[in-house]
C-alpha cells in the first residue's frame, strides 16, 4: 500500500512539473499584457517601467525559475486586471463553479444510470428507444447550442428559469451557496442541466451496453432461476458488475466539468472560474491563466488517484 502511494505521488509530482512547464511557456508567448495595462500612446519609459515591475525584462529561463519557486508556495502573482492574488481570486470563484458541477453530476447519476439500466434491460420498448434517441442527440449537439436553446424556450418563452446570473445565496453550517435557497436553485438548474446533457448521454450508452452484455451471463440466469426479483437482478447483480468503467467515466467527467465550464458559464453569465478564465484570456492576464490551469491540473490528478482507490472498494479482485 505505502509503496503504491509513494509511486503515485512521484508520478503526480512529475505530471504537475511537466504541466507547469507547458503552462509557463504557453502563457509567455501569448501576447503582451503591458499594452493592455497602459494607454495606447504610453511613452516608452512608462512601458519599460511596467515591464520591469512585472519581471518581463529578465531572461525567460530566469522567469521560469521564479515562476516555479512561487508556484510551489501557491503564489502566482497579482492579477493584472483585478489587482488581487490570482489563486485567491480563483478560490473565490470556485464555489460558484462547484455548485453547477455538483448539480450536473447528480443529474448525471440519477438520469444516466436509471436510463441506461432501463434501456439495457428492455431494449425493445418504445421508452428505451426514446432514451437512446436522447443520448444520440446529447452526444451530437454542442453544449453552447443546447444552452442557447434552453435559454430561448425555457427562460425567454416560458419564463420557468432566469436567463442568467447566480441568484440568491443562503448560509448553512457556515457555507454560503445558492443551493440553500429556492431562487438559487432556479438559477442553478439550467446551466447545470446544460452541462449534464452530454454526460447523461455518455453514461446511458455505456450502462446500456454493459447491461445488455451482463444480462446474458450465466449467473444472471441462475439468479432468475432461484426467483430473485427483477429489481435486485438489475441493480444488485448486473449493475454492480459494470461499475468499473462507469466510475472511470465519472471521474473523467467530474474533472472535465470543473475544468471546462467556460462556455456554459459564459452563456449564462455564471460568476465561476470558467468565466473568469475567458475574461483573463481576453485581457492577457497571465497570473490568472497560469493559476487556473495548474489548479485544474491538480484537481485532475487528485480525481484520477481517488478513482483508482474506489476501484478496490467496488471490486475486491482489483489490487493496487
Amino acid at each position: 500500500m505505502w509503496k503504491y502511494l509513494v509511486k503515485r505521488l512521484l508520478q503526480m509530482a512529475g505530471v504537475l512539473l511537466i504541466v507547469s512547464t507547458i503552462v509557463f511557456f504557453i502563457t509567455s508567448v501569448i501576447g503582451n499584457p503591458i499594452y493592455n495595462m497602459l494607454p495606447e500612446r504610453a511613452p516608452p519609459e512608462q512601458v519599460e517601467q511596467v515591464r520591469k515591475m512585472l519581471g518581463l525584462d529578465k531572461p525567460l529561463y530566469y522567469q521560469y525559475a521564479i515562476f516555479l519557486r512561487n508556484a510551489l508556495r501557491g503564489d502566482f502573482g497579482m492579477s493584472y486586471t483585478h489587482h488581487q492574488p490570482a489563486l485567491r481570486l480563483i478560490f473565490s470563484r470556485f464555489p460558484a463553479t462547484l455548485e453547477i458541477v455538483i448539480v450536473a453530476m447528480l443529474l448525471t447519476i440519477v438520469i444516466g444510470i436509471s436510463g441506461g439500466v432501463y434501456a439495457g434491460a428492455y431494449p425493445r420498448r418504445k421508452l428505451s428507444k426514446g432514451i437512446m434517441g436522447f443520448s444520440i442527440l446529447g452526444i451530437s449537439l454542442p453544449s453552447f447550442w443546447i444552452g442557447m436553446v434552453f435559454i430561448f424556450f425555457l427562460s425567454v418563452r416560458l419564463g420557468w428559469f432566469p436567463v442568467s446570473g447566480r441568484g440568491e445565496t443562503g448560509v448553512f453550517l457556515g457555507i454560503r451557496s445558492s443551493l440553500f435557497t429556492l431562487e438559487g436553485w432556479r438559477h442553478v438548474f439550467l446551466p447545470a442541466f446544460t452541462l449534464a446533457v452530454i454526460n447523461i448521454a455518455t453514461i446511458i450508452r455505456l450502462i446500456r451496453a454493459g447491461m445488455m452484455e451482463t444480462l446474458r451471463q450465466e449467473y444472471i440466469k441462475f439468479a432468475r432461476a432461484k426467483g430473485v426479483g427483477e429489481k435486485d437482478i438489475l441493480f444488485k447483480h448486473a449493475l454492480k458488475n459494470i461499475m468499473i468503467p462507469v466510475v472511470t467515466i465519472f471521474g473523467l467527467q467530474l474533472g472535465e466539468l470543473i475544468a471546462f465550464t467556460t462556455i456554459t458559464e459564459t452563456i449564462y453569465a455564471w460568476p465561476g472560474m470558467g468565466k473568469l478564465l475567458i475574461d483573463s484570456i481576453m485581457n492577457l492576464d497571465r497570473p490568472i491563466v497560469s493559476a487556473y490551469l495548474l489548479f485544474v491540473s491538480v484537481l485532475f490528478v487528485a480525481i484520477n488517484f481517488a478513482v483508482d482507490i474506489i476501484y478496490t472498494l467496488i471490486d475486491p479482485r482489483v489490487e493496487l
